[in-house]
């Protein structure tokens, strides 16, 4: 075998190496740069990674949902000037308002120079918390309920529906659920997580996630969360795991003594996809101005089902009146939600009184 080819190929490869770093350097990958938010904090940036991997380096965490792949546009911010063209990953999730005012995922633009950035004073206050994993039980035949304790910090400050972020030990994955836990209680966050097939954040909660297990949690984060000066009566909605932020909502309002008027609708399949029944009937039996109202679009003949049925839209349009008066909280799939506020708006009710979290 002729030696001299492979030599002569690694030594192009060396040489390209090197075009390559000085490149870097000429155009400046490797210098200083500044990222300036808000016009206050300021952080020294090497490199060119992007925006969100770059803050998460230094302690801000951009909510994303999606891990940075630029699919579920929760990662917005606004760059004040040398705005760069909206990328075609970027599109569907910005309004024509946003594009104009600079507003960008942060997934999607790299620091390849100084940036003068805002972003949500809430987000400066998202923290990492290390947490260990003290429960995890079944509640149906998908969702999985998961405890989480604090180490350290050893608590943590949430408002009833937000959510927290995962990251998935061993892969590069990050991915956010909603809080199903009592506010209060800060020393730990429970949530409802549902398997979805090929999901790797899920597969690995539902396969391999176990008791004592150490996890690290990022936020809380989120503008979906109970209105607590209000006094105007609520809907809940949801469907599947968006059971989680009402539950939280519900701790909240049980503990201020039920002094609105709830309705809660609950869509699901069948008896099967049902959990948590007998906790919400006996909180309708302790106060008498809550009412749980579960209902079923594809009940088995073996449920004996009494109760509601239809799709959960049908069922609120039916056990709707007047809502102009009320506020909403809802929680499920884009689909539903979308489905949800047409019936809202159908009874009237205004829409800065409507408030959601929709599971991509």
């Amino acid at each position: 075998m002729n030696l001299f080819f492979p030599v002569v190929i690694i030594g192009v490869l060396l040489v390209i190496t090197l075009i390559l770093i000085v490149l870097d350097k000429v155009m400046g990958g490797s210098s200083e740069k500044m990222i300036t938010i808000n016009n206050d904090t300021q952080i020294a940036v090497y490199g060119d990674d992007t925006v969100l991997s770059t803050l998460a380096r230094n302690k801000i965490f951009i909510p994303s949902a999606c891990g940075g792949k630029a699919t579920c546009g929760f990662c917005k911010f606004r760059l004040i000037d040398n705005v760069p063209d909206v990328k075609p990953t970027e599109e569907p999730f910005l309004s024509k308002e946003e594009r104009e005012n600079g507003v960008r995922l942060s997934c999607q633009v790299k620091v390849k120079e100084s940036l003068n950035i805002e972003l949500p004073s809430s987000l400066l206050t998202a923290k990492e918390y290390q947490t260990v994993v003290s429960q995890v039980k079944d509640l149906t035949y998908d969702i999985k309920f998961v405890r989480f304790e604090m180490i350290e910090p050893k608590t943590v400050d949430f408002k009833p529906g937000q959510y927290m972020q995962i990251k998935v030990p061993g892969i590069d994955i990050v991915r956010a659920y909603s809080l199903a836990s009592n506010a209060s209680e800060k020393n730990y966050v429970e949530m409802l997580i549902r398997y979805l097939p090929n999901g790797a954040a899920t597969t690995f909660v539902h396969k391999a996630l176990e008791e004592k297990d150490k996890i690290i949690l990022t936020g809380p984060y989120g503008d979906f969360f109970l209105r607590e000066n209000s006094e105007r009566p609520i809907v809940c909605i949801a469907g599947g795991s968006g059971k989680a932020p009402i539950r939280s909502i519900l701790f909240r309002l049980k503990e201020l003594g039920m002094t609105r008027q709830v309705k809660y609708f609950f869509g699901a399949r069948a008896v099967r996809d049902l959990y948590y029944t007998e906790e919400l009937m006996q909180l309708q039996k302790e106060f008498p101005n809550f009412e749980y109202i579960p209902a079923l679009s594809e009940q088995l003949k073996e449920d004996n089902w009494q109760g509601a049925t239809g799709l959960i839209t049908e069922v609120l349009d039916r056990m709707t009146g007047d809502l102009k008066d009320h506020e909403a909280y809802l929680c499920g799939s884009p689909g539903m939600i979308d489905a949800c506020i047409k019936v809202l708006n159908k009874h009237d009710i205004k829409k800065e009184n409507i408030y959601y979290d929709k599971f991509s």
